[in-house]
């Protein structure tokens, strides 16, 4: 087989049998603790411009779907139309696959978005290394080449201009409105609102759902902030909208970097975690009611609890580490989870948080 190296910033060098595209590559190097769901994850526009390590040793056993659309023509399978990865390092890659809507296997699907893949390497001791040094800059490359000298750092730039859509998108019915903030959603978000029986008008990550409002005659009775890739403190045209959110003391629900964002907008700081929270299997702690659920998580920012205003308060707090996983205003109807309530990969012990925030409309 072709052999791959993944050069890390600080030097570090693994090389490995080439799956996928066999090609070179660059990106953020960050690892992922979960034990399935690896066509969820591929197309999870937060893992855009990163090269993910898979702690669990076996992938592709199981393939990869034939993609299908259900009635509102979204992929029902897929959290995007492609994969946002640029590179994917496991322990062991099996080009054998069996599952009952396979259509193809994980290399194929890889080397159709041109995504290299390496295989036989020692991955956990990969995950020890970014996690005691952080999450880095990488490039995979042929294993005979050398690295070029600069690393791209994807947090340096606007990746959600990158993952977000162009022009205003509704779907649905229902008697209750919903604009969404696409910064990069996962489309189970989605999904889970048109399974509630409201209509969702879906928006650019800097287009206002106000200027809509009075353009087209249109009234929404709740706000909603995605997902999303990069360092929410470069955002100031999202941040913008979700003070006017508060302005307008409109329902509003936040989730992973819509979090972020109503923390600024509040007039907390965030800041880089070191290896950040990538997994199916992170417990949080509910702050009022002291229960613990297990979440879905994929991000590599978090809010700053000791700069959280007076008025508003920690919701939930990751049990791992103790970092701000929500954050709730305490008298208006705002609110935002670090986690992922639609899941897809991981448990949907928290798709309560969905109903919780229609009840509010």
């Amino acid at each position: 087989m072709n052999k791959l190296t993944l050069t890390l910033k600080d030097g570090t060098q693994i090389t490995g049998d080439a799956f996928g595209a066999f090609k070179e590559s660059e990106g953020e190097v960050v690892f992922t603790t979960g034990m399935v769901g690896y066509p969820e994850s591929l197309t999870d526009p937060s893992f855009k411009d990163q090269i993910l390590v898979l702690t669990f040793p076996l992938v592709g056993n199981y393939g990869v779907p034939t993609e299908e659309l259900d009635e509102n023509k979204i992929s029902k399978f897929f959290e995007s139309a492609k994969i946002h990865l640029k590179g994917l390092i496991v322990t062991d890659y099996s080009e054998d696959y069996f599952h009952w809507n396979a259509g193809k296997s994980l290399s194929d699907w890889m080397e159709e978005y041109e995504v290299p893949g390496i295989t036989g390497v020692d991955t956990r001791a990969l995950t020890q290394l970014l996690r005691d040094k952080g999450s880095q800059p990488g490039q995979i490359h042929p294993a005979d080449q050398k690295p070029h000298d600069d690393f791209y750092d994807p947090n340096t730039v606007n990746l959600v201009a990158k993952v977000s859509i162009t022009h205003p998108q509704s779907y649905g019915e229902g008697q209750k409105h919903i604009a969404l903030m696409d910064c990069g959603m996962k489309l189970n978000i989605l999904r889970s609102f048109l399974q509630r029986g409201v209509k969702v008008t879906r928006f650019p990550w800097n287009q206002s759902p106000f200027d809509y409002e009075e353009k087209n005659g249109v009234k929404f009775d709740g706000v909603f902030f995605s997902n999303g890739p990069g360092d929410p403190a470069s955002l100031p045209e999202l941040v913008k909208i979700m003070e006017e959110c508060f302005e307008r003391k409109i329902p509003t629900f936040g989730i992973c970097l819509g979090s972020q964002i109503m923390g600024i907008a509040a007039g907390a700081k965030t800041y880089k975690l070191k290896f950040g929270h990538r997994s199916q299997n992170q417990p949080c702690v509910e702050t009022r009611t002291g229960r613990c659920y297990i979440t879905s998580q994929n991000h590599g920012f978090a809010v700053d609890e000791d700069t959280i205003p007076s008025d508003w308060e920690m919701s939930f707090a990751n049990a791992n580490d103790g970092s701000v996983e929500g954050v709730r205003h305490k008298k208006l109807p705002f609110f935002s989870v670090q986690f992922h309530p639609e899941a897809t990969p991981g448990p949907t012990d928290t798709a309560f948080l969905f109903d919780e925030f229609i009840a509010m409309l």
